[in-house]
């Protein structure tokens, strides 16, 4: 898989003129008006709000990496257009201006969740429809994105086993060289080797959205009901599991597989598949003290000893 290296780090970073955002969007939405906004919280791309309900995306220069495209981004979304029952923004225009490359795109309404304090019953409910979207994402044609050539990551199981095993080694390294504390009863390294061992052979592969987490997950800030999936810019191949990763806590990673499995089951192999993804997920809050490595400790126990 295409890793986290940027390409230019020195490289100008310029805020654009409302002028030029305005200049960009009307080539693809002709009584654009003005910008209402730019927002800085992404790590490779800066967005501009136009009017209500319009986004200019453009790629942040010394952001740059090869992991990370707004082509490949427009591909997925496009892919995506055509299955109505998919939130995700809907691709207005993409192109190059000068040094720029942007995409122009509807907003989703909302907030993420990361802004929001979202508890109780509109939490469950926003993360089993997000594991339904999932679903509905991974199950559309995977051809045109084999035959587009935009998308990196693994061809066969040998390939995603082998990404395992260097994530849990990633994981291992990091563990032992700052001496995170290490409660269970079982050392990191026989918790990698029950994991790997338990893990199925399956050449279950799809177009990931990579990091549907907090961060891409919107939601209304009236209601807190779930409203969209934003950024597939990271997108890769890989087995459907990773995609459920970001939510390990137990309530959390229960309704966002319920919603998963709503309207097709589930087999066995990708139940094991995801439990790993799971244990790797609790091993990741540890060995970065995350704010939930407590609860991410005493999970983490509970799986192993079902492997």
């Amino acid at each position: 898989m295409a890793k986290h290296i940027y390409l230019q780090p020195d490289a100008p970073d310029p805020i654009h003129s409302d002028e030029l955002v305005l200049a960009l969007v009307r080539k693809h939405v002709p009584n654009a008006k003005s910008v209402t906004g730019v927002d800085e919280s992404g790590g490779e791309a800066r967005t501009y709000a136009v009017d209500r309900n319009i986004i200019l995306k453009v790629q942040r220069p010394q952001r740059s990496r090869p992991l990370t495209s707004l082509e490949k981004e427009v591909f997925f979304l496009q892919q995506l257009s055509v299955e109505q029952q998919i939130s995700v923004p809907k691709v207005l225009g993409y192109g190059r201006e000068d040094t720029i490359e942007y995409t122009v795109m509807t907003r989703i309404p909302g907030v993420a969740i990361v802004s929001t304090t979202l508890e109780g019953g509109a939490r469950k409910k926003t993360l089993f429809k997000l594991g339904q979207t999932l679903k509905r994402i991974h199950s559309v044609p995977q051809n045109p994105f084999h035959e587009s050539g935009l998308f990196p990551g693994e061809t066969n199981f040998a390939e995603v086993r082998a990404e395992f095993q260097h994530s849990f080694e990633e994981l291992l390294e990091r563990i032992t060289e700052r001496k995170i504390a290490w409660v269970l009863p079982y050392t990191p390294e026989q918790v990698v080797q029950k994991s790997l061992a338990a893990l199925p052979k399956s050449e279950e592969l799809v177009a990931l959205h990579s990091n549907p987490g907090p961060t891409h997950t919107f939601v209304s800030g009236s209601t807190g009901l779930f409203t969209g999936l934003i950024d597939f810019g990271d997108a890769y191949f890989s087995h459907p599991a990773w995609d459920l990763r970001r939510w390990n806590l137990p309530e959390d990673r229960q309704a966002v597989l319920a919603g998963y499995a709503a309207e097709k089951e589930v087999n066995d192999a990708f139940l094991s598949t995801w439990k790993i993804v799971m244990i790797l997920s609790d091993m990741m809050a540890i060995a970065y003290q995350t704010k939930s490595s407590v609860e991410s400790a005493a999970d983490l126990k509970a799986l192993v000893e079902q492997l």
